[in-house]
């Protein structure tokens, strides 16, 4: 009985299994530990011929250059998206300043002839250049106004010529004039964009590009696109225009213009230490996307023609406004 029962606890013994280990080593499906200590030896330098692995450097510095090369040459053609390029009219636009002065600050203002230099600096008495000046005057209505003044506020003339004094009517007309001519520079000053504020001069800038860019103006001297192929051949009556009832503010080289205009103003708000502006900088970016879509536009539509080679000249885009991505950094 003891044989028996001394083998059944043998079988006991045996059927106990020790327990599962908490924690396995990470299965790898092969094994190939020569391979990865090549690998390693050929990272960290081993067994590598010295000149060769210069010679890949070389190559690889040289590559690396010749990418940053092309990369600024790219970025040279396409020119800069959020500016373009500074032409004359768009000058006038930042400056507010005629694109060409035609009457010299001495036939406006009487202290600028006690000036030594040739050529004075620009003053607001030069606003009398101005095609647009503020509170919406025009300049023929300034200059009408000058004349009516003048003549309200002239000195009377003796009606007996007898009793008259020439030596003392001679001294009232200068003071007379003495004091026209201060009371039409304080007006200039006035009514000069120079002493604006910036919402006047926004608002005379988007008038400026409407009487340039607007197809009331430009369809008399631009040639208009010439007709497609499909159009010559289609028997389709061609529509007449509608008559304009006014000023063109819609089309799609006035809005651009009027878009340029308020990048520029953001632009330069954004420069400097405003740069973590994030509000100003998402406006900058809406506008920018704007404009975007509506050179591919059209770019599309009028490519070619003299209306896009005028919007482009006049307000110096290039082809990184509407080509590729535009990033404000």
């Amino acid at each position: 009985m003891t044989d028996f029962s001394f083998m059944f606890a043998n079988r006991e013994l045996e059927s106990v299994k020790p327990p599962l280990l908490q924690w396995q080593l990470p299965h790898r499906t092969f094994s190939n530990s020569s391979r990865m200590l090549k690998v390693r030896r050929r990272r960290s330098g081993h067994y590598q011929d010295s000149y060769a692995y210069q010679h890949s450097r070389q190559r690889k510095a040289a590559n690396v250059a010749r990418q940053t090369e092309l990369k600024e040459q790219r970025a040279a053609t396409l020119g800069d998206p959020i500016r373009g390029v500074t032409t004359p009219f768009i000058k006038s636009l930042d400056s507010d300043l005629p694109t060409q002065a035609t009457t010299s600050i001495e036939e406006v203002s009487h202290t600028s002839t006690s000036s030594p230099s040739e050529e004075p600096p620009y003053s607001p008495a030069h606003a009398i250049d101005e095609a647009h000046l503020n509170y919406y005057l025009t300049k023929p209505e300034l200059e009408g106004s000058f004349e009516y003044s003048k003549s309200l506020s002239e000195p009377l003339v003796a009606v007996d010529r007898e009793r008259a004094d020439p030596a003392k009517e001679a001294e009232e007309a200068k003071i007379h004039d003495a004091g026209h001519q201060t009371a039409t520079e304080a007006v200039v000053r006035i009514v000069s964009l120079a002493n604006a504020s910036s919402r006047e001069r926004t608002r005379a800038n988007v008038q400026r590009i409407i009487d340039t860019f607007g197809r009331h103006s430009t369809d008399n001297h631009l040639r208009p696109k010439a007709p497609s192929l499909l159009s010559t051949f289609s028997t389709i009556a061609e529509q007449k225009p509608t008559p304009r009832a006014g000023p063109d503010t819609g089309s799609s080289e006035v809005q651009i213009g009027i878009l340029t205009a308020k990048i520029r103003i953001l632009a330069d708000r954004y420069e400097g230490a405003n740069r973590n502006d994030k509000v100003n900088k998402r406006n900058l970016r809406l506008l920018l996307h704007r404009r975007q879509k509506l050179l591919k536009y059209m770019y599309k539509k009028e490519r070619g023609s003299d209306r896009w080679a005028n919007m482009i000249e006049q307000l110096g885009l290039t082809e990184a406004t509407w080509k590729g991505q535009i990033c404000v950094e």
